[in-house]
């Protein structure tokens, strides 16, 4: 499996940032200084996934994805740039490390007898309730 610090290491040295201005609170800050972050990054660029994780991350993370199979994420929590392109790489990271776990495979199992009999003593019980509220026609 792919380590953290391999998935990290990725983002910083092939990942693009490009910085805007950003709304919300922050006062004159939001006017002057550029602290909004989109962090983009083509799949092909994550050299410590295998391919069948960089496929993993097309289905699981097919949103964030355009056209051009480039994964991106936008970061405006905090007033300060850095902490925001901090808060980016943090973010993608778990993304995709959370896109590359293969989920197990589910067994199906079959119901037990308690289950079938609470069951149907269920639906007897509810059909009985809904069969005292009408009113018999014929009395």
């Amino acid at each position: 499996m792919t380590g953290e610090k391999n998935i990290r290491a990725d983002i910083e040295n092939f990942g693009r940032f490009s910085f805007s201005r950003s709304g919300g609170p922050g006062g004159q800050n939001v006017n002057k200084v550029n602290t909004n972050v989109l962090l983009t990054m083509r799949i092909e660029d994550f050299d410590s996934v295998d391919n069948g994780g960089k496929a993993r991350i097309r289905e699981k993370l097919s949103g964030r994805i355009n056209s051009e199979d480039v994964l991106y994420l936008q970061m405006s929590n905090e007033r300060s740039q850095l902490r925001n392109r901090q808060l980016a790489v943090d973010r993608m990271t778990e993304l995709v490390l959370s896109a590359m776990k293969r989920n197990p495979v589910r067994r199906k199992t079959r119901p037990t007898k308690a289950s079938q009999k609470r069951r149907l003593d269920d639906k007897r019980r509810r059909s009985d309730k809904k069969k005292n509220r009408r009113i018999n026609e014929f009395e």
